[in-house]
């Protein structure tokens, strides 16, 4: 019982202290310092080895301005009986509010020449510098605690300060070495290097870091440097570079070919074909499984349909059908098989031959997840057939397969889209409605984006009558038909001129111009968004998709920064925006931090 009441009190007494500090915080940040400082002069008087509420003491007196207040109560403190070899650092800085640059810095000096009667003061003695943005005395700090006690290690601490101030090669070196000693910091180390590398590999962060780690590879051969030089390439999109390292990485250790795999991936992705079909091969041609074949002819059959014309449609479907042949048409080729098959319905204009083939795999023996994937296949190609209604069968089927996975949420998406297809915005309208809580928040994105688009031309037009244009349009270009999609948003831009929809055509309509190469009519429309709808919500996709027209297509770096500007200054709760951003500093010339 006595121990009980011990902890009760002990309790009772540290949340009264929480509360108090909380409100001298608040007093603090309303500017209401007197009423902060009386607080924190009562809580440090109960709580005298109590640091935080002694500074608190401390600033407050100091946005009150009584300076010689604040150095009676360092110098008490540092007379003490405890060793606190930080408020060297708080003195000097007390000093320095008062332009007594001389005995600020005298302060400082004595703060780092503690660490001779202790290194470990390094820690708080580098903190309270670093606080105050004094790097140069931070880095000293850390800089001797290291020299004098090799056990210490502050390369983390002197790398961001490092970065700060620009020493770029004892930012990167700093880095490294933490990796060195221990390789599950690696990850957590790029995602600083990207602060400062970019796609350009003249940029001198870039040639920096290149240059150290080529150093290092040579001086201590170890596939770490590979890897991190595998890393620096791919940033510069240059993956036959990032092959050379993924090859010795795998000639080194010989176990794996999971980072020659995921470079391919990268490669196809960013559409460099060429590097990508060179790794591809030698995965084929390393691989010892049949499985890794597989994969690897898989993903050289995914590029040959990106690149191809229709002239090499009966080519590559011949190839398809040789690796059927050589690997049989069960579950292990059931991804391939989806490809083969997508390529069919939706390329080469074979949809029955696809859905029949889609439904003779879905006979196999599957596992349940295997079986919803093929069937979303074919439930995207009875949609694309216009066969409503039998893909609805094959979505809901999905539905109840996989409840718990992504999977089921994307199904009931494509419900609802296919509901819209049909002209049924009511259904697709429930649909929508639950998938907005979606915990896949692209799903939820669109979700949202679909249902704001039948919401908002339902109130304005009870008979729907644009809607259905528009979701007739949507379905053409889904359909890749893009004359025909253009022909009925043309019909919507005349007809239903100054409706709500009419943004919403503007875009769409600019979408498929980009996509079929007509740049110039799409930036027309882009700019047509701009200036009649600069409040509503696309204005911002129209500035993002005008600026990657300039930047990528028309080569006008200068229109492209414009937009990207316009992002950042006037929609700071777009989705673009970090990336805008990001773009923008890279066409002003900035190294990106």
């Amino acid at each position: 019982m006595r121990n009980f009441l011990l902890i009760l009190i002990l309790f009772v007494t540290t949340a009264s202290f929480s509360q108090s500090d909380a409100l001298a915080k608040n007093y603090f940040e309303q500017g209401e310092f007197e009423k902060a400082l009386r607080i924190y002069e009562k809580l440090s008087e109960q709580n005298p080895y109590r640091m935080d509420f002694f500074l608190g003491m401390v600033v407050a007196n100091q946005q009150l301005e009584n300076f010689s207040k604040v150095e009676s109560l360092l110098k008490e403190k540092l007379n003490g009986s405890r060793n606190y070899p930080q408020l060297y650092v708080e003195l000097g800085y007390n000093y320095s509010l008062q332009n007594k640059t001389e005995l600020a810095v005298e302060n400082y000096n004595k703060a780092i020449e503690t660490l001779d009667l202790n290194p470990n003061f390094a820690y708080n003695v580098g903190a309270a510098f670093q606080k105050y943005s004094l790097l140069d005395e931070a880095v000293a700090t850390y800089e001797k605690g290291m020299s004098l006690n090799d056990k210490m290690d502050f390369h983390t601490q002197l790398a961001r300060i490092y970065g700060e101030q620009g020493q770029l090669e004892k930012m990167f070196d700093s880095y490294i070495k933490i990796i060195e000693r221990n390789l599950s910091f690696k990850s957590t180390a790029q995602r600083y290097f990207s602060q400062y590398i970019t796609e350009d590999s003249n940029n001198e962060a870039n040639q920096i870091l290149r240059r150290i780690l080529l150093q290092r590879s040579q001086q201590n051969p170890d596939v770490l440097y590979n890897e991190l030089l595998s890393w620096l390439f791919i940033q510069q999109k240059e993956y036959k570079k990032a092959f050379v390292q993924e090859k010795a990485i795998y000639k080194r250790l010989g176990a794996e070919l999971r980072g020659i795999t995921e470079l391919a991936y990268i490669a196809i992705a960013d559409e460099d074909y060429v590097s990508g079909r060179e790794i591809v091969s030698y995965l084929i041609e390393n691989s010892f499984t049949p499985q890794s074949r597989l994969q690897g002819n898989q993903i050289l059959m995914q590029m040959e349909v990106k690149t191809a014309t229709p002239k090499e449609f009966a080519d590559i479907e011949k190839k398809f059908e040789s690796l059927l042949e050589e690997f049989g048409r069960g579950r292990e080729t059931y991804l391939l098989q989806i490809d083969y098959n997508h390529f069919l319905a939706f390329q080469n204009n074979k949809k029955e031959q696809a859905t029949k083939n889609l439904k003779d795999l879905a006979k196999e023996p599957l596992s349940t997840y295997q079986e919803a994937r093929v069937k979303m296949e074919l439930a995207d190609i009875l949609v694309f057939d216009e066969k409503f209604n039998e893909a609805l069968i094959y979505y809901s089927q999905i539905q109840k397969k996989v409840q718990s996975d992504v999977l089921a949420q994307e199904a009931r998406f494509k419900v609802a889209r296919t509901s819209y297809f049909k002209g049924d915005f009511d259904w697709a309208q429930v649909q929508l409605d639950v998938l907005k809580k979606s915990t896949s928040q692209l799903i939820a994105n669109d979700a949202m984006e679909l249902s704001l688009l039948i919401s908002d031309n339902t109130i304005e037009d009870s008979t729907q009558t644009a809607l259905k244009k528009y979701a007739r349009a949507d379905l053409l270009a889904f359909q890749d038909k893009n004359s025909e999609a253009i022909l009925v948003l043309d019909d919507i831009l005349t007809n239903h001129k100054g409706e709500k929809i009419e943004d919403e055509a503007l875009f769409k309509q600019g979408k498929i111009f980009e996509k079929i190469g007509e740049y110039s009519k799409a930036e027309s429309n882009y700019l047509k968004i701009i200036e009649f709808y600069s409040d509503d919500i696309l204005a911002d996709d129209a500035h993002y998709h005008l600026a990657k027209i300039y930047e990528e297509k028309l080569d006008l770096p200068v229109k492209a920064k414009e937009h990207y500007e316009a992002i950042i200054f006037n929609y700071a709760d777009s989705i673009y925006f970090i990336e805008a951003r990001k773009k923008y500093r890279t066409l002003r010339g900035d190294a990106i931090n």
